[in-house]
C-alpha cells in the first residue's frame, strides 16, 4: 500500500466517479481503476461498490477513507516540514440545505486564505443527498434541521451512517415574502392566513416526503404550489409575485429588508438547525474554522435581531 494509492482512493471518493477522478489526477482511467483494484486486493476489502449507476463507498470503504485521509494529511505535514515542500491542495466540502448563512460563512472562510492552492466545495442540495454526502465523506459537513416531525427518521439515518448532529440554533418558522406581499407588514401571521397565496418549496426529488422537506412547517394543501431547485430562483419568484415560502427567518444580507421580508408564523413548534459530521472523525482545522464562522455569524448577526432560542 502506498501514499499514491491512498490519494487515488480519496480522489475517487470525492468525485464519485473513476473517470472524473482520472481526469483530475491526469492519469488514464484504466490505470486508476487498476490501482484501486490492487489496493482492495492487497487489503482484502471492497472499498467501492460498483454499479451501473456509478461508484460509491462501501461500509468498509467509509471506515477505510477516514483512516486514509488522516494518513495522507499527516504525510503532507511531514513533507512540508522536513522536505521544504509546499503542502498540496487543501480540500474542504460542505453540503447544505438552501441557507443564506451557510453561504455567507463559506464566503468568509475563503477571504484571507493563505494556502497557495485549495479546492473547496459548497453544495446546496436535497436533504437525503446531504446525509449521503457526509456518510460517504464526499463532504466534511452537512447543514440541515431537526424537529419533532422528522427527528425519529433523521436520527435513525444519522445512527446508521455513524453521523453526529450538533445544534447551531433554535428558531420558530417564518415566511419569506416580497416587500409588496399583502402579509409583508404583519408582525406575525397565522397558518390560516397562508392558503390564498402560492407556496414555493424546494424539490426533494425521489426522496420527497415530510421527513426530508426543507420547509419548517407541514401546511394544509394549497391549490397553487411551485417547486424550485435553487435560492436565486426562489428569491426572484418571491420578489416578483405574491408567493411565499417557509424558512428559518434568516435572509441573505443583501436581500433582507430591501427585497424580501421574513415574518414569524404563530405556532408552538420549535426547530433546531445544526451540522452533521462523522462522529468518530475529528473536524479538520479548516472544518473547525468554518464551524466557528457559522457560530459567530449566527450569534453576531441573527441572535439579537431574531431572538432565537438556544
Amino acid at each position: 500500500m502506498t501514499l499514491q494509492q491512498l490519494r487515488y482512493a480519496i480522489e475517487v471518493a470525492g468525485c464519485g466517479s473513476i473517470n472524473e477522478a482520472a481526469k483530475r489526477l491526469f492519469i488514464s482511467q484504466p490505470s486508476l481503476s487498476n490501482a484501486i483494484k490492487d489496493l482492495e486486493q492487497e487489503l482484502g476489502v471492497t472499498i467501492f461498490d460498483r454499479t451501473n449507476r456509478g461508484i460509491t463507498l462501501s461500509a468498509d470503504g467509509v471506515e477505510f477513507m477516514a483512516h486514509a485521509r488522516q494518513i495522507v494529511e499527516q504525510a503532507e505535514l511531514l513533507e512540508g516540514r522536513y522536505k521544504n515542500k509546499r503542502r498540496s491542495t487543501v480540500h474542504f466540502s460542505v453540503s447544505t440545505q438552501h441557507y443564506a448563512f451557510a453561504s455567507e460563512a463559506f464566503s468568509a472562510l475563503m477571504v484571507g486564505r493563505e494556502e497557495a492552492e485549495y479546492a473547496f466545495s459548497l453544495r446546496e442540495t436535497q436533504t437525503s443527498d446531504i446525509i449521503e454526502d457526509v456518510r460517504t465523506l464526499r463532504s466534511d459537513l452537512g447543514i440541515l434541521y431537526l424537529c419533532d416531525r422528522n427527528a425519529r427518521v433523521m436520527n435513525k439515518m444519522f445512527s446508521d451512517g455513524s453521523l453526529k448532529f450538533t445544534p447551531l440554533f433554535n428558531t420558530q418558522p417564518h415566511i419569506f415574502v416580497g416587500l409588496s406581499h399583502p402579509l409583508a407588514h404583519r408582525e406575525i401571521v397565522k397558518i390560516d392566513d397562508l392558503p390564498p397565496y402560492p407556496y414555493i418549496t424546494f424539490d426533494q426529488g425521489e426522496s420527497s416526503s415530510l421527513h426530508f422537506s426543507e420547509e419548517l412547517l407541514h401546511l394544509p394543501e394549497t391549490g397553487r404550489s411551485v417547486k424550485v431547485n435553487d435560492r436565486a430562483t426562489l428569491s426572484s419568484l418571491l420578489a416578483g409575485t405574491d408567493s411565499y415560502t417557509v424558512g428559518t427567518g434568516i435572509l441573505a444580507a443583501e436581500l433582507d429588508g430591501s427585497v424580501l421580508k421574513s415574518v414569524p408564523v404563530e405556532t408552538g413548534e420549535l426547530f433546531t438547525v445544526g451540522w452533521i459530521a462523522h462522529k468518530d472523525r475529528r473536524p479538520s482545522p479548516i472544518a473547525a474554522a468554518y464551524i466557528d464562522l457559522l457560530n459567530d455569524l449566527v450569534a453576531r448577526r441573527y441572535f439579537a435581531a431574531n431572538q432565537f432560542l438556544f
